[in-house]
């Protein structure tokens, strides 16, 4: 039986980058969804199913640390890399202390995303989630 490739969730109010993010993860052999805001993926059904969240941390109604924070109060913590447009290294530590596995500036170096990428699936395996 083949083995189901990771499913890469991207949660981004941009058209340019979410589709841009989400031709990269399709080009590197990943399952992708993209999604347009914390809102949809919260009651979409990839929540359970995704081994990594790339989620934009500035978005109407509720950041990527905030979406962060609520999937794993719910117990349904997932893997998550946050991209900024407006990186602060205050919001960086508190992101980082609160367990998301990477916080990159865009535009970030796409070799920086593919090491967050991989760490956070070596997160998923070991049930780190």
């Amino acid at each position: 039986m083949p083995k189901v490739k990771p499913l890469i969730s991207i949660v981004e109010d941009d058209e340019s980058v979410r589709e841009a993010l989400k031709g990269l993860m399709r080009s590197l052999g990943y399952r992708v969804e993209a999604l347009t805001s914390p809102q949809e993926f919260l009651s979409s059904r990839h929540v359970r199913r995704t081994s990594c969240l790339i989620a934009d941390m500035q978005m109407p109604g509720m950041t990527g640390l905030e979406l962060y924070q609520r999937l794993s109060t719910s117990g349904k913590p997932v893997p998550t890399i946050l991209i900024t447009a407006y990186p602060d290294d205050g919001v960086r530590e508190r992101a980082l202390a609160a367990g998301v596995i990477g916080y990159l500036s865009k535009p970030f170096d796409e070799n920086d995303l593919l090491a967050c990428i991989r760490s956070a699936l070596t997160h998923a395996r070991s049930g780190g989630r």
